[in-house]
């Protein structure tokens, strides 16, 4: 039997992923070592392997096979636009992707003028933007604090995740309109998908119980 290789985003998602891999009896004690070295660790008794990635490199290795399975946030998937298949929603993560700003932004977004939109996320705010509102805008890719590019006066209203909304607050900026929800997902390669297609999908419905119901 070969081996199922996972590729967990880094950081909180890791750790709550891991958290819901022991309830299905998945274990993978020594990825809990925060000062292991370690890159790619593995149960041999299941036959799976795991390997911490960055967000936005995880669904670059399920595309390609490098990973069977990817768990990462919604908006990394809708951002990177691999060929891969979505199979479950995690339900953990959860926040929004929203288009903030100044109040007085709420106007030129409701007369669809031409303005200047920050964001870390090019692609969904283009998507948003032109797909669904149909608005011309510019869009400019910062890598930092977003919500400083309306403040110093660089774009009019920026495209971001939200989870509390204080930041936005703190700086005199509201949620002017939501994009779209986000939260862990869990995708699959498509090949593998056919190739162990047995062995994913128990590992699906098996997670599927251990959710706790909405």
């Amino acid at each position: 039997m070969r081996y199922l290789t996972f590729a967990l985003g880094k950081g909180r998602l890791a750790y709550q992923t891991l958290e819901l891999f022991e309830r299905v009896g998945i274990n993978c004690e020594e990825m809990k070592n925060k000062d292991t070295r370690k890159l790619i660790f593995t149960n041999e008794e299941l036959k799976l392997r795991f390997f911490l990635a960055k967000g936005p490199d995880v669904p670059t290795y399920v595309e390609y096979g490098a990973a069977d399975i990817g768990i990462v946030g919604k908006d990394t998937i809708l951002e990177e636009g691999r060929k891969l298949y979505e199979v479950l929603d995690l339900g953990y993560g959860k926040c929004r992707m929203c288009v903030c700003g100044p109040e007085s932004a709420g106007e030129l977004l409701k007369h669809n003028q031409q303005i200047r939109v920050a964001t870390k996320y090019p692609n969904i705010a283009k998507d948003y933007f032109y797909n669904k509102k149909h608005q011309t805008v510019e869009i400019i890719k910062l890598n930092g604090s977003i919500e400083l590019a309306p403040i110093v006066g660089l774009s009019e209203v920026i495209v971001d995740i939200v989870e509390t909304g204080s930041t936005l607050k703190e700086n005199g900026l509201q949620v002017l309109e939501e994009v779209c929800p986000l939260s862990a997902r869990m995708v699959v390669n498509q090949v593998s998908m056919r190739m162990e297609n047995e062995r994913i999908t128990r590992l699906i419905q098996d997670l599927k119980s251990a959710l706790p119901k909405a």
